[in-house]
């Protein structure tokens, strides 16, 4: 586990083996090494910036100690980067007309302002062209099931809501406001949505525990017509049908006719397994010992099982998002086996053994990531201004992201803008086809947005 990152600023001589041991006492002591800086070289010394990784402060003390016998190595200093850069938060909002004289004050607001009032009066969705509208989100927690950490509350999640909406505006140039709620009443939550809904292009839901999520996220999307994005839900299982696209084709296994399992059937499990039921011809298994679960997972055309061992003897692909890391004992995987254990930050099984049990391909959480498909989704979304999102469009963005991974790569680098270009082209194709989308895109469509007036009628 990796709960902790610092970074340690540290001298030390120019004599060879002096950074080796170094590297060994850091780990020895129980943290792993990430990036390394350099900040200054002089005839004598060299200043890097060490990141480490670690699961506590005691380990932290550790590495400190260890550090500090290391012959030839001065430590100057324990960097906290993580709460620096966090100081006044991740996000702010500029104007992006500046108002410096009094042209621009009367064009910006009173006097010239009323007349895009009047137009949006006579033509409500004109305000997707002359407001925020057309490029925000409103991200909508209230904090009860922030991955790995559980219920801490709307006011902790917060800095997860501004990571989400500065990933937005970075890869696919959405405006994203994080609305952290109070309540844990479906019935507040969803009406409050309500309210303020029509001054966004679209609601992405994130971090709300389940089964309060489900029903919070059916009622909003047959309330409101616009995108209603579950991203725990939906993005995560995008993520995952891409990179079972791609593992079971490398294996040489048919991802349509096999037999797919799911341990684990909370908000992403549900979703995983839903989405999987329309890639294979067989009904996915399912296994959570709570009965609301296993109830839902046949609503949706799957299978129960009654043990995780009857799961783990019949599947061919074994995805589990149970929040409990070594949860599967190397013994229950069969050879051939696809394994995909997506806790974080520790899995249910580490792919390593999986692999040593005799597994076709494993992999971790680290290896799936729903930033992959989000920003490009909600993108396409408003661009298209759809009625919702259907299915399919999840669909097509899974096929683009398993679409762009290298030979050697599960999925790609989330952080790959032409990954995020690819999936808002493909799910805007979806979204014209399925007939939701209100407003057709260009077939040279991209993310560069147009600035410019509706084409007059005469």
């Amino acid at each position: 586990m990796a709960d902790l990152l610092r970074t340690l600023r540290c001298r030390n001589e120019h004599r060879p083996g002096v950074f080796g041991r170094l590297a060994t006492a850091i780990g020895s002591a129980g943290a792993s090494l990430g990036d390394i800086r350099t900040v200054w070289t002089g005839p004598d010394h060299i200043v890097r910036d060490l990141d480490i990784l670690l699961e506590d402060e005691r380990v932290l003390e550790q590495v400190l100690e260890a550090v500090r016998q290391v012959d030839g190595i001065t430590l100057l200093d324990v960097i906290d980067d993580v709460h620096e850069l966090h100081i006044d938060g991740k996000l702010e909002v500029r104007a992006t007309h500046p108002v410096r004289t009094l042209h621009d004050l009367r064009r910006v607001y009173t006097p010239g302002v009323a007349e895009v009032t009047r137009t949006i009066e006579r033509d409500p969705d004109d305000s997707y062209l002359y407001t925020i509208r057309g490029k925000t989100v409103a991200i909508v927690t209230n904090g009860t099931r922030v991955l790995g950490l559980g219920n801490v509350g709307p006011l902790a999640a917060l800095p997860v809501m501004e990571g989400k909406a500065a990933l937005l505006h970075q890869f696919v140039g959405l405006s994203a406001f994080p609305l952290v709620l109070e309540s844990r009443d479906p019935e507040i939550l969803v009406q409050t949505v309500l309210q303020f809904a029509n001054g966004f292009g679209a609601i992405q839901l994130e971090d709300i525990e389940s089964p309060v999520c489900f029903e919070v996220e059916r009622r909003l999307v047959e309330a409101l017509e616009m995108p209603v994005l579950h991203d725990d839900q939906h993005g995560t299982a995008v993520a995952v049908l891409a990179a079972a696209t791609v593992a079971m084709a490398r294996a040489g296994l048919d991802l349509a006719a096999s037999t797919i399992g799911v341990i684990g059937l909370g908000a992403a499990g549900t979703a995983i397994a839903r989405m999987l039921g329309e890639a294979c011809d067989r009904p996915v298994l399912g296994f959570d010992p709570g009965p609301e679960a296993s109830a839902r997972l046949r609503d949706q055309g799957g299978e129960p099982t009654g043990s995780m061992a009857e799961l783990m003897a019949r599947a061919d692909l074994v995805v589990a998002v149970t929040g409990r890391a070594n949860l599967i004992p190397a013994s229950l995987v069969r050879r051939g086996q696809g394994i995909l254990a997506l806790t974080n930050p520790d899995p249910e099984i580490r792919p390593e053994d999986a692999l040593a049990a005799g597994a076709a391909f494993a992999a971790d959480g680290r290896s799936v990531n729903n930033l992959l498909g989000f920003p490009g989704i909600l993108r396409a979304a408003i661009d298209t201004r759809s009625r919702r999102i259907d299915p399919s469009m999840y669909v097509a963005a899974a096929r683009a992201i398993a679409d762009k991974a290298g030979n050697n790569e599960l999925v790609p680098n989330p952080l790959r803008r032409d990954v995020h270009r690819a999936v808002a082209r493909a799910v805007a194709d979806a979204a014209m086809k399925s007939g939701v989308a209100r407003v057709r895109v260009s077939s040279d469509y991209q993310l560069d947005r147009p600035r410019r007036l509706p084409e007059s009628d005469e």
